[in-house]
């Protein structure tokens, strides 16, 4: 079975019959030497490729494009302004939890995976060791938050640590 145009194995088993054809050719053209010095060519790049794909989901020194770990922009000093005077307002229960919450779990993401090469999502017990356990249950993102308004002294905890880390 081929699979489906535009699938993984409909690629490999197209590049592996172009492979093949073209050493048939190099050898009934050019002779063995040929056919060896191709044969060495296309398993030197088959493996350059198979260890690129295996590495396709941990950073490896930048050899590809980095990993967006922020889903937008990280807002301006302007719009943090906003963000915190709404989160502090009469309707901060909703915007804590529909707008403050999610951007500090996105921050302390980003720089537990730049700084300390943690996986806020997957690995939650490092990340908890390293942002603080007093701190951890604004941010968790397996919970929701312990208390429906923010208090100001936690807001400023939560950003002297994430300067911190």
């Amino acid at each position: 079975m081929v699979g489906t145009p535009g699938s993984v194995r409909h690629s490999l088993v197209v590049l592996g019959t172009v492979a093949v054809g073209a050493e048939v050719l190099l050898a009934l053209t050019d002779g063995a030497a040929a056919a060896a010095t191709g044969f060495a060519l296309v398993t030197a790049v088959a493996l350059v490729l198979v260890r690129y794909a295996a590495g396709g989901g941990a950073q490896d020194s930048d050899h590809r494009k980095r990993v967006r770990l922020l889903g937008s922009h990280a807002p301006a000093l302007g719009g943090w302004r906003r963000i915190v005077a709404k989160t502090f307002a009469d309707d901060s229960e909703v915007h804590l939890r529909t707008v403050m919450r999610p951007q500090l779990q996105r921050l302390f993401a980003a720089r537990l995976a730049e700084r300390h090469g943690v996986a806020m999502h997957r690995n939650p017990r490092r990340a908890r060791a390293l942002v603080g356990a007093e701190l951890w249950p604004w941010i968790d993102p397996g919970a929701s938050a312990p208390q429906p308004t923010l208090p100001e002294p936690v807001l400023r905890a939560l950003l002297d640590r994430l300067e911190a880390l």
